[in-house]
């Protein structure tokens, strides 16, 4: 059971990492786009500011998801590397509680946000509700949770091999093992 978990975890990560880098991808395409007609075709295409930040705002939110599963996220130490075990425990346990807390709210007013803002439409876009550009606000909040509550579960994943990309040699030792 908890490895099947883990498994789907790993691939709603990899989901994460794929949307995160799909969205820079098509964001450093886009922007080129919009300078070029500006500067040499002479028109400002309305279009590619709002999909850039649009695409730079789930880059960011998927993103930091995954981050916080790899364990990538900036973490000052130099208090918590001067605390016996306990107190690290304590203040592991105080961070999660709080990251916990953080995107719950986030969720929540995310969500409501969403909602309040459906019926209102881009002026670049106007094909575009407002809502949905800002729901990569409460889905990554929602996969940060999940990723929170996997790490108090299940301890810290960032040390996967999905997560450091080297899971074809862990295959590969596996198949060593097994024929071993």
């Amino acid at each position: 059971m908890r490895d099947n978990l883990l498994k789907t975890l790993d691939g709603l990560y990899l989901l994460c990492i794929w949307s995160a880098g799909v969205a820079i991808f098509f964001m450093s395409i886009i922007i080129p786009v919009g300078v070029f007609a500006r500067y040499v075709l002479g028109f400002g295409a309305q279009w590619p500011e709002p999909i850039a930040i649009l695409l730079m705002v789930v880059f960011t939110f998927l993103g930091a998801a995954a981050a916080y599963r790899a364990g990538a996220h900036i973490a000052v130490a130099m208090l918590t590397d001067r605390l016996n075990a306990v107190a690290k425990k304590v203040c592991t346990v105080a961070v999660d509680i709080s990251m916990a807390l953080v995107c719950l709210f986030v969720v929540v007013y995310g969500t409501k946000l969403c909602l309040g803002t459906m019926g209102q439409n881009l002026a670049e876009l106007p094909w575009l509700p407002v809502g949905v550009t800002y729901a990569p606000l409460p889905l990554g909040a929602l996969l940060t949770l999940i990723f929170v509550i996997e790490k108090m579960a299940f301890g810290s994943q960032h040390n996967r091999a999905v997560v450091r990309f080297d899971h074809g040699l862990e295959e590969a030792e596996q198949t060593e093992l097994a024929g071993a």
